[in-house]
């Protein structure tokens, strides 16, 4: 089946589980596929009752409420993204933007399959120094990572062997939920933005992360602005 058809067809069948389940499904859902990742873009994704807890500044809750359900959705997005791109897929992540009424939903594929046009692009080698630089400076330095600019909008950073030991001791000691969602907001913040978007030429609209803490792997999703960024007036103060 071709790429765009298992793309459609994902954000069809997606999309709907979405509309089933929060009451009301995103206005728009962007899927990109490009071994070994699979990323669900949602827009304008916010059900009426979190609309009120947002205008409450309730934003925990929000997320909190979201994992529980989302929680109850992940195997069955595990099966309709295996039965589409026909690859197993054991594990998928999630993460949301709240004030842009955004999220993605994505996957690490279980395949030897790369796409190598995704694995080289301009501006990967400053990309890498940049998430080397804040991750060393929030948790430790990664021992690997990589990256795959799946199109000219999604970006997926993969870094290994970051956790420091009072991370995995609170994730033994069940506070995992309430790690991720501090770690969440930390390393948005920490990230050099401006940094990265003169790396790529390109403006980013939206940044999600998320981590595999039995494998001891966090992941960045970086959603991109087609439209390419003037370079020049960009100060490269990543380093």
């Amino acid at each position: 089946m071709e790429t765009k058809t298992v793309e459609s067809s994902i954000a069809s069948t997606v999309g709907k589980l979405l509309r089933d389940n929060f009451g009301k499904g995103p206005e728009a859902i962007y899927v990109s596929v490009a071994a070994p990742f699979v990323t669900i873009y949602l827009r304008n994704f916010l059900a009426p009752i979190e609309k009120v807890l947002y205008n409450q500044d309730n934003r925990v809750r929000i997320q909190k409420t979201r994992d529980l359900l989302m929680n109850e959705l992940l195997p069955e997005i595990r099966a309709i993204l295996s039965s589409e791109t026909k690859q197993p897929v054991s594990k998928v992540f999630y993460d949301w933007s709240l004030d842009n009424k955004t999220g993605v939903i994505f996957t690490e594929l279980d395949t030897d399959e790369v796409c190598h046009e995704c694995h080289d692009y301009i501006g990967k080698e400053k990309v890498h120094s940049e998430i080397y630089r804040f991750t060393e400076k929030v948790q430790k330095a990664p021992t690997s990572q990589d990256s795959f600019k799946l199109n000219s909008r999604t970006l997926v950073s993969r870094r290994d062997d970051i956790l420091v030991l009072i991370e995995k001791e609170l994730i033994n000691s069940g506070f995992e939920e309430q790690l991720r969602l501090s770690k969440r907001k930390l390393e948005k913040s920490m990230l050099n933005v401006s940094y990265i978007e003169y790396a790529l030429g390109q403006e980013i609209a939206d940044i999600f992360v998320d981590w595999d803490f039995d494998e001891d792997r966090g992941y960045i999703v970086f959603i991109l602005n087609p439209k390419q960024k003037n370079n020049s007036r960009v100060e490269m103060s990543g380093q």
